[in-house]
This record gives structure tokens, C-alpha cells and sequence, in this order.
């Protein structure tokens, strides 16, 4: 017998002489999961003579055989209602506030110029990935490589007095010996050639500080990071300890400015989750940091707090991040994101119902939370109460 086809039965008794009766029984069109005790209308007709006069009763019963709503459900359905079921009870849950955040970086350091001079070359820009040591401009000053020619001339001239004052040293250690020069004429050339290798070594120090500053015209990168900005262009006359380029150095940061009511709830270590790139109202978090710094004085009202979280040098220097922050907890429902079903716009729980099928209550979800094993899972703002048990959601064909 096909349950999905209409079936007609019908029967007719006949009673005793002088009385008569009719009973038909209508089995009209029913779903495929249904039991036999679940079809729906019967209707009977009876007449009858009593007492040779004509009383007639006439009945209409329709008795509808649903599980779900009398408690008569299939074998199926009550094994159904047993499988994956969880009952509904609140949990704590962190209170999420959306905020904005703000990258920065840790440090930020200047690219300064150890020697005036003009910049004659220029080899970095804003934007560029630097390393330490990496040099990243030139200084040249003209008067220094005209210092190292003149300290160039001295050592010259005194290489040669010194040459002259070890051959009159030596010849009066000659003399003396043969007795003709006295010994203080000895020791007044001695005295005599020591002083000018002296001012030879202090002429060579010298130039070495010139060459040193010349070396000392390429700016090197002090740290690794990314460059931010660059106020000078090749030509440009700089004085000693001007900046060439700012450097955000090492890694990044969130920097979080939050209303003073916060303030209490903050601490080091707090778990921050980082919404998707852009100003967009998603709820998806695609990372989790830390805060590792709540600085300890207000500022306009509000608490300053640092996080850390990984991934952030793709991310531009002072770009807004939105970010979900504790701000203490709360007590609500949460399930499994499989056992929430959504058809039609609308989002549906299966309610189980003791040995009777389950049925599906329209439900409306919060954002993602987190279960007490740490599984995830969805908030569930109304349309469940504790002690309700759900089973895993099933998709409708």
C-alpha cells in the first residue's frame, strides 16, 4: 500500500431485520513517516430504528496521530531522540565588547646622521623593508676630504724631519763614543727625535678621525623594521644628529583606547580576537592575541592598553583593526554550531521530545562563542530554556 496515494475503504454491515446501518472508513493522504497509528480521519455513519421510530446519530471523528504532538511516536523516532542529544544548561561567557584598535609598533626609531654635510646619495624610501646595518644614505663634506690632504702633507713633512733627526741622533752617538760630542747633545737629539715621531703619530690619529668621518657619512639602519617616513632628498644639508628616516622597528602592536568603565576588567594576559581586515561589520575572527601592557594612567577618559598578536607586518602602520575584548562575564546558552539549521532566513533547533519525534523551534543566534570544552559554538539568544535537550540539526531536502 502506498501511503502517498489516495486510498478509499469502505464497509457496510447490515443489523438485525428493521433496523440498518452504514460505516465507511476514509484513509486520506499522509506523509511517508508516518506509523499506522497515524492516519488521519475516520468517519462513521450509523443510523438506526429504535423503537419503531427513527433516531439517527451522526459522528465525525478526526483524530490526528502525530508523536510529536500526543506522545505516540514511531520506534525511529524515540532511537532518534536518543542519538548526539545535549541538554541545555547556561555557561559563563566572556561579555565581548567591539572595539577599534590602532597598529603601531613597538619602537619607532630614528635614522640620524652621525656628520654634517650634503646627502650625495639616497638609497631608501617610505615603505621599504629595512635590516640592521643597512645603509641607508650617504653624507659627503667637502672640507673633510681637504683636512685629510693637509694631514696628508704633515705626515709627509714629519716622515721626513724624522728621518733627518735619526741621522743626526745616530752620527752624535758616533761622536760620543769617540769622545768629540758631549753627552748632552746626545740626549738633546734624542729629545728632538722623539717629538717628531710623536707629532707623526698624532698627525696619522687624526686622519683616521677624518676617515672615520667619512665612514661615518653613511646612515645606517639602526634595527630591523619597515620605513615610515623620509623628510630629506639627495642634496640636502644636514647637521649632526638630524633624522634621514623613521623606522618602525621590531614587531607590531594593537594599541587600544577604551572607556574608563573598562578599566577594572583589563589586565595583562586578557585574550583579544581580531575581527577580519577593513571596516566591515563581520564577526569573523581570524586571529587572537594578548595584552600585554594596561598602562596606568588615563588619558581623556579613557584606558591605554597594548596587545600583541601575531601577523600584524602585513598590516599598515596606524590602520584601525576591530577587535572583541572582555569586559567581564555573563551567563547564556550555548550549542554546538551543528545543531543550529538555517532555512528560509530563519535559524532552527531541534527540540527532542521524550519518546515523541522531535521538532524544530525557530531559535535566534548571537555571535560565536566558546563551549566548556572549549569546542565552538553559537550563542543562542532566545527560542531555548535550560533543561530543553536539542538534537543535531538536520537538513530538510
Amino acid at each position: 500500500m502506498n501511503a502517498m496515494t489516495w486510498l478509499n475503504v469502505g464497509c457496510a454491515a447490515g443489523p438485525k431485520a428493521g433496523s440498518k446501518a452504514g460505516l465507511a472508513l476514509t484513509i486520506i493522504k499522509a506523509p511517508t513517516w508516518f506509523a499506522p497509528r497515524h492516519w488521519v480521519a475516520v468517519s462513521t455513519v450509523a443510523s438506526f430504528d429504535i423503537m419503531r421510530g427513527r433516531f439517527s446519530v451522526h459522528a465525525l471523528a478526526v483524530v490526528v496521530g502525530l508523536a510529536l504532538a500526543f506522545g505516540h511516536g514511531s520506534p525511529d523516532a524515540a532511537a532518534q531522540s536518543s542519538a548526539g542529544e545535549i541538554a541545555i544548561a547556561e555557561i559563563e561567557v566572556d561579555d565581548l565588547k567591539a572595539v577599534f584598535a590602532t597598529v603601531r609598533s613597538k619602537d619607532r626609531i630614528e635614522a640620524r646622521v652621525r656628520t654634517g654635510g650634503t646627502i650625495v646619495s639616497l638609497k631608501v624610501d617610505e615603505g621599504l623593508q629595512v635590516q640592521p646595518g643597512q645603509v641607508l644614505a650617504v653624507v659627503a663634506d667637502p672640507k673633510i676630504a681637504l683636512k685629510i690632504r693637509a694631514l696628508d702633507a704633515q705626515i709627509q713633512g714629519l716622515e721626513s724631519r724624522i728621518s733627518t733627526a735619526k741621522l743626526d741622533l745616530d752620527r752624535a752617538e758616533q761622536l760620543r763614543v769617540r769622545g768629540v760630542t758631549p753627552q748632552a747633545r746626545v740626549d738633546q737629539l734624542k729629545t728632538i727625535f722623539d717629538l717628531a715621531s710623536n707629532e707623526l703619530k698624532a698627525v696619522r690619529a687624526e686622519r683616521l678621525v677624518a676617515e672615520e668621518q667619512i665612514a661615518e657619512g653613511q646612515v645606517l639602519a639602526p634595527a630591523a623594521g619597515r620605513v615610515l617616513r623620509v623628510p630629506l632628498t639627495v642634496g640636502s644639508v644636514v647637521m649632526a644628529g638630524e633624522s634621514v628616516a623613521t623606522i618602525a622597528a621590531n614587531d607590531y602592536l594593537l594599541r587600544l583606547e577604551l572607556p574608563e568603565r573598562h578599566a577594572r576588567f583589563m589586565k595583562s594576559g586578557d585574550v583579544v580576537r581580531i575581527g577580519s581586515r577593513g571596516l566591515t561589520p563581520s564577526q569573523e575572527t581570524i586571529a587572537e592575541g594578548r595584552i600585554v601592557q594596561v598602562y596606568p594612567e588615563l588619558q581623556g577618559g579613557r584606558v591605554i592598553a597594548d596587545a600583541e598578536v601575531p601577523r600584524l607586518g602585513d598590516y599598515f602602520v596606524g590602520e584601525r583593526v576591530l577587535v572583541w575584548i572582555s569586559a567581564g562575564t555573563r551567563r547564556t546558552i550555548v550549542v554546538p554550531r551543528g545543531y543550529i539549521a538555517t532555512r528560509f532566513g530563519l535559524d532552527y533547533a531541534r527540540l527532542a521530545q521524550g519518546t515523541a519525534a522531535a521538532i524544530d523551534v525557530v531559535v535566534q543566534i548571537g555571535a560565536p562563542a566558546k563551549l566548556k570544552d572549549g569546542a565552538d559554538g553559537v550563542e543562542v539568544l532566545a527560542g531555548l530554556k535550560t533543561g530543553d535537550v536539542v538534537l543535531p540539526a538536520q537538513v530538510k531536502p
